[in-house]
């Protein structure tokens, strides 16, 4: 599907010994092409590992999406980028989002 998609940055805004982070920690600043500002969110909360991905509890149908700092306000702000460009990809265009946000039971 070919869609017009706008910029949207994801910023910290909690400090790091603030207690929301519930012992995660923050990627830094993250730019993504998305829908809308509350898809961009779910964009950076997808490029995280899942429990659903790797051999670590909950596993079989539980997925932890929906516990992304990405997607928790108190953590993370969006904002529009308005370059006056448009993208047709949907996803992360630059900054890097940790994959070791969950440890497998498999050693």
């Amino acid at each position: 599907m070919d869609e017009s998609l706008k910029l949207y940055r994801l910023v910290p805004v909690a400090a790091a010994v603030d207690p929301n982070w519930l012992g995660a920690k923050s990627d830094g600043e993250v730019l993504v092409a998305a829908r809308t500002a509350g898809d961009a969110s779910v964009v950076a909360a997808e490029r995280e590992l899942d429990f659903m991905d790797i051999d670590a509890a909950p596993a079989e149908d539980k997925t932890t999406v929906m516990a992304s700092v990405f997607r928790n306000e108190k953590l993370y702000t969006v904002i529009e980028v308005d370059n006056g460009r448009t993208h047709h990809e949907r996803g992360v265009v630059s900054g890097t989002i940790d994959v070791d946000t969950i440890i497998s039971t498999q050693i």
